[in-house]
């Protein structure tokens, strides 16, 4: 998430929320990925490649990645090696060692910022995503071995065309998703643009390909996300083409992330909201699983109540608020309007000290204890109510 915060998902356990590492005001994350197995790793613009301790849940080491900032980081088939792409132009190799990772080389350096990166199947070759073209790299050698400009057949392109998500497949198909709204589909041993589907009038975010590489979902900032599926012409026969479905509109904002399981598509938006679309074709019978899931609360506790003080306590990433609830004369049923003889009062906000943001916290029933603790350490405050004023003492 936005504030740093990284959630892991157990899918075979019905999509429960299984952990939460709490974030961090240094660590933004721009990527993450898992390598050698579950080993869990994230980078961002602080320039930093994270290792995750998924049993303490806390970030376990920091390697800096040498570049400035990260924009983009995937791991290769096997999961033994890190690509990471910079802001400086580089795309940097690291060997995924026991006990964290170790820089193993450049390769071929181009001017500006790597914003996407995929690997080939087998390893053999990088495609990285900039502004206005993306590059093929070889791994063995280091050097470039293609650059395709994606504006080089629009007529008096004025703006600059952001290369947002990229996919090198199996194949050797590049598939290319930009901010004109396309997804394009290219040989890049000819240099030549195969297909192009304008999916959107705006920006096309995000982009995953699926495990037979014969499904594609995309992810635009207008909060629509898209599948394209490679069919066949005619029925029977070989050749086949990419067809594109119909938009589905589950997001209000930027659909930043998406992925692709075997049964289904999940996407994470700006509206903060994680929502997993089951692949109905891929359903045996009519169940659970067919449902449309959208997470829009936290799993975890954000508010907590004092009922017998009437105080309700509400946790921000760096701060908490102390609010003392409203009072009615009149009564009625449940989902009743009431009117208000005193209205709701905000009584203090607690703001937490160092980088670390807040786990958990809690107001006691009688209102006079606040604690909250962040992944180091722990405090607790003794709350008094003077009349109108609220003072607090930090035990």
């Amino acid at each position: 998430r936005t504030d740093g915060a990284v959630e892991v998902y157990n899918f075979a356990a019905n999509y429960f929320q299984e952990k939460v590492i709490p974030g961090h005001e240094a660590r933004s994350v721009e990527s993450l990925c898992w390598a050698a197995g579950d080993r869990l790793f994230g980078a961002g613009l602080g320039g930093d490649i994270t290792e995750y301790d998924l049993s303490v849940l806390s970030a376990a080491r920091g390697t800096d990645g040498g570049g400035g900032p990260i924009w983009s980081m995937v791991a290769n088939g096997t999961g033994t090696q890190l690509a990471i792409g910079c802001e400086d132009g580089s795309v940097k190799i690291f060997q995924v060692v026991p006990g964290g990772i170790q820089f193993e080389r450049n390769l071929d350096r181009r001017k500006g910022r790597v914003l996407c990166l995929s690997w080939h199947p087998s390893g053999t070759h990088i495609v990285a995503g900039s502004i206005d073209f993306f590059r093929v790299i070889d791994v063995t050698s280091g050097q470039t071995v293609q650059r395709i400009m994606v504006n080089h057949h629009v007529q008096k392109a004025k703006r600059e065309c952001v290369v947002w998500a990229i996919a090198l497949l199996s194949s050797g198909t590049v598939v290319s998703a930009d901010s004109f709204g396309r997804v394009q589909f290219w040989d890049w041993e000819q240099g030549t643009l195969a297909e192009s589907h304008t999916v959107s009038t705006s920006a096309v975010l995000s982009l995953a390909v699926s495990e037979k590489e014969d499904s594609i979902v995309v992810g635009t900032s207008t909060g629509a996300t898209y599948q394209l599926q490679l069919l066949p012409v005619k029925l029977g026969g070989q050749e086949k083409r990419w067809v594109r479905t119909k938009p589905f509109q589950f997001h209000s904002h930027d659909v930043r992330a998406v992925a692709h399981c075997p049964t289904a598509l999940i996407s994470g938006g700006l509206d903060a909201q994680l929502v997993i679309r089951p692949l109905m074709e891929k359903m045996q019978k009519k169940g659970y699983d067919a449902v449309l899931r959208k997470f829009t609360f936290p799993h975890r506790r954000l508010v907590s109540c004092a009922r017998k003080a009437r105080l309700l306590l509400f946790q921000f990433s760096q701060y908490l608020e102390l609010w003392r609830l409203g009072s009615t004369e009149e009564t009625g049923k449940d989902g009743e309007v009431l009117s208000l003889c005193r209205m709701p009062e905000h009584l203090v906000q607690l703001k937490s000290k160092g980088p670390e943001h807040i786990y958990c916290s809690c107001v006691s029933p009688c209102g006079t204890w606040v604690g909250y603790s962040t992944a180091s350490r722990f405090q607790l405050y003794r709350v008094r109510c003077d009349g109108d004023g609220v003072s607090l003492r930090k035990v």
